[in-house]
């Protein structure tokens, strides 16, 4: 890969943005891989920090790419991320729907939708668990996310009842 940080996080993103069926949490494991594992721009904290960052500010979901760029590079680099991640996207996006209602009865096109949704559940449930691997590193954090999670599943209860619950239990200090 070229030793310039701004051509990096253009293919990267670019290339990701096409592969980020779901939006873009459920590109978040790719993410994690390329900068924390391939590229070495930042530890597991860091990453699970600004993804907490990022779902916690207002705006869309693709924030954590900007804050990617920006600790990579800058603003020049939160820039760069963030256009890379939603510009192919957006492009392609357009010319698909131009297409995509001619065809709205066709077999192949309910098949394709029908398709994809496990494919995106999947991909976020992937980025689900490397955000959690990343974030727990105690016994007792994995079992708060569990448990965490199961509630979350099983009720209908608000998650951020849930979270300030698992919040309250880390300020306890057992995490």
């Amino acid at each position: 890969m070229n030793d310039n940080p701004l051509t990096t996080l253009f293919v990267y993103f670019a290339t990701l943005s096409l592969f980020a069926v779901g939006g873009a949490n459920a590109a978040i494991p790719e993410m994690h891989r390329i900068a924390v594992e391939a590229m070495a721009w930042m530890s597991d904290k860091q990453f699970t920090d600004m993804f907490a960052i990022s779902q916690m500010s207002p705006g869309p979901n693709v924030m954590i790419v900007t804050l990617i760029g920006y600790h990579v590079a800058g603003f020049t680099g939160a820039a760069v991320a963030t256009l890379a991640m939603t510009g192919p996207t957006c492009v392609l996006a357009f010319g698909v729907a131009r297409v995509w209602d001619r065809f709205k009865d066709a077999r192949w096109r309910i098949a394709i939708q029908a398709g994809l949704v496990p494919v995106s559940l999947g991909l976020i449930g992937a980025s689900a668990f490397v955000l959690a691997r990343a974030a727990d590193h105690t016994i007792y954090a994995g079992v708060i996310t569990a448990v965490a999670a199961a509630v979350t599943f099983a009720t209908r209860l608000n998650p951020l009842w849930v979270f300030a619950a698992a919040g309250l239990v880390g300020l306890t200090g057992w995490v």
